[in-house]
């Protein structure tokens, strides 16, 4: 005869095991806690009007987010994006109302729309690149390279204007620019421009990420950049243009919020950085590199914004308001060095 011996988990694995699910889908659990609350608790929060809003102010975290879940991935981080996006804004505001002057030729050209957007798109993406240039030839921390192109780019943004705003970027008829502002407010089959661009991105950055050799490259770096390069990864590359990609974002965040504000103003973009950082985390990103998700960040995004627009429908300070994301933050990564130590006592 033969037994059948059959064993029951012990209740500490049992607890722990729920716990670790707990952790995984933690992103999911804070968005369905952050809706529920403001839906009692704020009036009209998902009125059709304030969901689109909402939406749209998603889309702008999200976009940044996605440039910045690449580079996190690799075990650096961007604290420039939000002054990239400002200063991109300026310079389309600069571009649309001054135009290009050529001085020697005493003639002023003035870009059509899309060149505009190409011109800010690729100093979004110089800067990217000198971001990715001090960390990779030069060996500076990425924390340090990038925020001293925080203010690199914000005092550039203030010198454009002598701190002033641009105004009124509807172009005119007569220079052949006109059209910027529907790039932020115009829609397609009813729904606003920014979410189309956010869903664009996400979904070629889910594609890139997970189904390309870069991607995995970007995954190999982050877990182990020795371990990469032994295998034959030219990581100073791959680092280089995940910060590009990371401008690229940001340049294209600063044309939205200009193009709704139809006006730029140097000051666009602060703080961005925070809530980009908070959603690619909140996503289930660890800041050490190697892990996360595109599709993570899209969620992180989700319960910034929508924890954003709740407290000011609610009519939160905004000085509680900072308060409040940073703690969000601490809390996001303080759950990640928990999730961590749960996957070392696993496989351990």
């Amino acid at each position: 005869m033969s037994a059948t011996t059959q064993t029951t988990p012990a209740p500490s694995d049992t607890k722990g095991g729920v716990l670790s699910l707990i952790l995984q889908l933690r992103t999911y659990i804070a968005l369905i806690a952050v809706l529920a609350f403001f839906s009692f608790a704020a009036p009209n929060f998902l009125s059709v009007a304030s969901f689109t809003i909402m939406l749209q102010h998603i889309a702008i975290i999200a976009i940044l987010g996605i440039g910045m879940s690449f580079v996190i991935l690799t075990g650096g981080i961007d604290l420039s994006v939000g002054s990239t996006a400002g200063l991109a804004g300026m310079v389309a505001g600069m571009l649309i109302l001054n135009g290009i002057v050529l001085e020697p030729l005493g003639i002023v050209i003035y870009p059509s729309i899309p060149l505009v957007i190409a011109i800010t798109l690729a100093v979004g993406a110089l800067v990217g690149l000198i971001n990715g240039a001090l960390i990779t030839r030069f060996g500076v921390a990425p924390f340090i390279a990038t925020l001293g192109m925080l203010y690199v780019a914000r005092g550039s943004a203030l010198l454009s204007s002598n701190g002033t705003t641009f105004p009124n970027l509807v172009g005119t008829a007569a220079h052949g620019n006109t059209g910027f502002p529907f790039l932020g407010a115009g829609q397609l089959l009813g729904v606003p421009v920014p979410i189309w661009l956010m869903i664009v991105i996400a979904a070629v950055a889910m594609g890139v990420a997970g189904r390309t050799a870069f991607g995995r490259y970007v995954y190999a770096i982050g877990g182990s950049e020795r371990a990469a390069t032994l295998a034959g990864v030219r990581v100073n590359k791959v680092k280089t243009l995940v910060y590009i990609i990371s401008g690229l974002c940001a340049a294209l965040v600063g044309l939205i919020i200009s193009s709704q504000l139809v006006s730029a103003h140097p000051a666009t973009g602060e703080t961005l950085e925070l809530s980009a950082i908070a959603a690619v985390v909140l996503g289930g990103a660890s800041l050490s590199g190697g892990r996360g998700t595109i599709l993570g960040t899209l969620i992180g995004a989700c319960v910034i914004g929508v924890l954003s627009d709740g407290m000011i429908m609610m009519g939160v300070s905004e000085f509680w308001q900072m308060v409040i994301k940073g703690s969000v933050i601490v809390a996001a990564v303080v759950l990640d060095q928990i999730q961590k130590r749960f996957i070392t006592g696993a496989r351990s």
